[in-house]
């Protein structure tokens, strides 16, 4: 057996590597039978939460510390696939924090400056591989812990769809909710430990077998981004936040803005409402007798999840669901979610000297993602002007494990960043999917009445699978009229001669090309198909309309487009008294 080095609580606080470890083994742990698997020759580090056989696991409590004798089903998948484990690493104790202060073996050091906080609960796993000593690490991710510790490190951080990742053998703090997680320095290694690690586990009552999303997100991306934004006076984070955005519109993506309310109401009922019970229920046999060797603030953490009933439970849940069911609209809009991982950093004196506000202030944009069943990765994505981290975090449905991870390795290639706190430079890319898909054909197509963006035929458009390109004019060579009899009102725009003509407001719309044959059956005389030129020159499909329906039919050109002409018929009922 290994032989083991058990730092003592009292760790040097002088050697962040040393703090960063709670048990580092004398001879690492490998599987002789794995062979040359998908991961040799990489050494992983383990959070102190998660179960390494003959390897005592403390969830960072001395007095709740044990030895399995069997590894954790997710560390046993690695060591299969020829990963080393080098040992255990230190956390929050059970995993209760964002930020690695809260510890018995001391505070974890950000990788970047010691003054400031690594982040948590995940800590000691995000410093070692931020430092190189690891090629990956373990976490676990119940409201932030594996996401937070990445990017105030300048870390990947996957945070997987639930029950991707068997949490067999790992000490709960919301079982829930619980998620292993996964830090790396690039997208491509901690892909590669995603593949080998996941799998169904019918031991674990909350493993799913799971159809990850085979096919990147969109060319032309719509991207999320919360109505408002708290970076609590952090400056630097606020502008390196708006960097981001401006680089994914730079990539594709299409800014959303999005109502991030009950997101928020989510967030704050992991510890302002009776789910903190389910922290309570975790370790609820060891905290009854020795509540007295748990540390603050995790001890009052923990204890305020006694005062609720089962009653309480329920209408949390109750309440839970309601704020899902007020949330999920907001994937109508956008492909994915877009936030700051964290939105400010912190020193540990700081932290220490104002523990629960400083950590819920971290957690502003991770606690509501398992809570609602989401995926997540956090991408390093700047280094400030103060010489600290930066990263943000994508967000999307459960099953788009893939999709984020493929966004997320262009936009970390696009950030120019080197890697974790090494200064080594990114190696090349990975290839995210198996096989690359075949991209849809799609035809652009331009409307002009009743199928823009909130109009009454728009629907034909979204059904059909079509995204709005761009907004737009075109060329000035038509005349726009509102023809008679139509229900719902629709336009009819006509190509004219020289001077006579004007440009038109117009949308351009992208649509599969398997679904534009249905589309153009729905169009009813006098309207059809045909080509129509644009502001910039380019030509695209367009309605057009048949000369002989104006008879009786209003010229607005003058409105420049059917939308103003709507309005202005809007204002005029009103004025007229009409109801």
């Amino acid at each position: 057996m290994a032989s083991l080095k058990n730092p003592d609580n009292q760790n040097n606080s002088n050697n962040p590597a040393s703090v960063a470890w709670i048990t580092r083994l004398d001879r690492p742990i490998t599987d002789q039978a794995a062979g040359a698997g998908p991961l040799a020759g990489l050494r992983f580090a383990i959070k102190d939460n998660i179960d390494l056989a003959g390897v005592p696991t403390t969830a960072a409590c001395p007095g709740f510390a044990y030895t399995p004798t069997q590894h954790a089903h997710v560390v046993a998948r690695l060591l299969a696939a020829g990963a080393t484990a080098l040992g255990k690493t230190n956390l929050d104790q059970f995993a209760c924090g964002l930020n690695g202060t809260r510890s018995p073996y001391g505070p974890v050091p950000n990788s970047f400056d010691a003054r400031f906080v690594s982040g948590g609960s995940s800590s000691g796993s995000a410093y070692l591989v931020a430092t190189g000593e690891a090629d990956f690490a373990l976490g676990t991710d119940t409201a932030g812990s594996g996401r937070v510790p990445a990017g105030l490190n300048n870390l990947v951080g996957i945070k997987p769809s639930k029950g991707l990742l068997s949490a067999r053998g790992v000490v709960p703090a919301a079982q829930s909710v619980d998620c292993v997680s996964i830090l790396a320095r690039t997208i491509g290694t901690a892909l590669a430990v995603l593949h080998a690690a996941q799998g169904f586990d019918a031991a674990d009552p909350f493993s799913r077998a799971l159809a990850l999303e085979q096919s990147p997100f969109p060319t032309r991306f719509r991207f999320g981004v919360p109505d408002t934004l708290a970076f609590f006076g952090d400056g630097a984070a606020a502008q390196a936040f708006d960097d981001a955005i401006a680089r994914l519109v730079a990539m594709g993506g299409i800014r959303v803005t999005v109502d991030y309310a009950p997101l928020a109401e989510v967030a704050g009922l992991l510890y302002d409402s009776a789910l903190v019970s389910e922290r309570y229920a975790a370790v609820r046999a060891f905290f009854d007798d020795h509540e007295a060797e748990v540390i603050e603030p995790v001890r009052t953490i923990l204890a305020s999840g006694r005062k609720y009933s089962a009653a309480d439970l329920v209408d949390a849940q109750i309440r839970l669901r309601t704020l899902a069911q007020r949330a999920a609209p907001m994937w109508d809009g956008i492909d994915l979610l877009l936030v700051p991982t964290a939105p400010t950093h912190y020193t540990i004196e700081a932290m220490q000297a104002d523990p629960v506000v400083l950590n819920r202030n971290l957690g502003a944009y991770t606690n509501f993602v398992n809570l609602l069943d989401y995926a997540a990765i956090s991408v390093p994505s700047s280094i400030r002007a103060d010489g600290l981290p930066f990263g943000i975090t994508l967000i999307g449905r459960c099953g788009a494990d893939l999709q984020l991870a493929d966004l997320g390795q262009r936009y970390h290639h696009a950030s120019g960043l080197t890697l974790g706190a090494t200064g080594q430079p990114l190696p090349m890319p990975v290839a995210v999917f198996t096989e690359a898909p075949p991209t849809p054909a799609t035809v652009r197509v331009a409307v002009v009445g009743a199928h823009l963006s909130g109009m009454p035929l728009n629907f034909q458009l979204t059904e059909r699978g079509a995204t709005l390109a761009a907004s737009t004019r075109t060329a000035p060579a038509y005349r726009l009229y509102a023809l008679a009899g139509t229900v719902p009102p629709k336009p009819g725009m006509v190509r004219v001669n020289g001077a006579e003509g004007t440009a038109v407001e117009v949308e351009i719309w992208e649509m599969p090309i398997a679904q534009y044959g249905s589309f153009v059956a729905l169009i009813p005389w006098p309207l059809g198909i045909g080509t129509l030129t644009l502001a910039d020159g380019s030509a695209v499909q367009g309605f057009v309309c048949e000369s002989m329906a104006l008879a009786g039919a209003e010229d607005i050109s003058h409105h420049g487009g059917w939308r103003n002409y709507m309005a202005s018929r809007a204002s005029s009922a009103i004025n007229s008294g009409e109801r």
